[in-house]
């Protein structure tokens, strides 16, 4: 029992623990996959309380450079949420360099909406913030639509109701969720005081609904 005791190697077990047990882990950025994930020393890494433009979508390359030139090939402090891992094995967690928040930046700068899919956290009333000041200065997502209908459609969690005094045509809009729930009208064109359904699946805990126009600029957006 004394040799067993006496071969532990208590420093190394007492390292394995802390990294089991805390909330901050340091690791170097190896790849940008886009603009919320990218490839770290401990595998992938998903950013919690944002989601940018997927592939295809206006911005995404953008959002991607722009995370990029904040922390690739560059050492940063991850700080973990409730839950450690997404359904894809992917490592949840907030990105910090030099003491910044690099998600909050992501959002503040028109590159990503918040997105609270396991719930709000410390983190949430600042993401709410920085998308409150990504709206005044209409940057990137938060470019306002320029369409004549823009100042008088509305949505509520299920119709798009056009208040406009002429018929708005709709075309190509589309209403988005927090993450990438979304909804694409087709061939709509909306008579004054008409209104028209959408289904939209916001079961992933969105809160939010986006709708942009056919160029994606923003329409309007509003807490569901």
């Amino acid at each position: 029992m004394v040799l067993a005791l006496v071969s532990l190697n208590y420093p190394a077990i007492d390292s394995f623990l802390g990294r089991i047990l805390s909330s901050n882990q340091e690791v170097f950025v190896e790849r940008i996959i886009d603009g919320d994930t990218v490839e770290s020393s401990i595998g992938n890494v998903r950013l919690l309380g944002i989601n940018t433009p997927e592939r295809g979508e206006k911005y995404y390359p953008e959002a991607k450079e722009f995370l990029s030139s904040m922390v690739f090939n560059k050492t940063v402090m991850l700080e973990y949420g409730k839950e450690r891992r997404d359904k894809y094995n992917r490592t949840l967690a907030y990105i910090f360099l030099d003491g910044k928040n690099i998600n909050i930046d992501m959002v503040k700068n028109g590159f990503a909406n918040y997105y609270f899919y396991d719930g709000r956290d410390k983190y949430s009333d600042a993401l709410e913030d920085a998308w409150g000041e990504c709206i005044e200065k209409k940057i990137n997502l938060c470019e306002l639509s320029s369409n004549q209908c823009s100042s008088c459609i509305t949505v509520n969690p299920s119709f798009v109701i056009n208040n406009c005094a002429v018929a708005c045509n709709i075309t190509a809009w589309q209403i988005k969720g927090e993450g990438r729930e979304k909804f694409i009208f087709n061939q709509t064109i909306l008579q004054k005081n008409e209104k028209i359904s959408f289904v939209l699946d916001i079961t992933n805990s969105s809160r939010s609904l986006f709708l942009r126009d056919e160029e994606g600029n923003l329409v309007l957006w509003k807490k569901a």
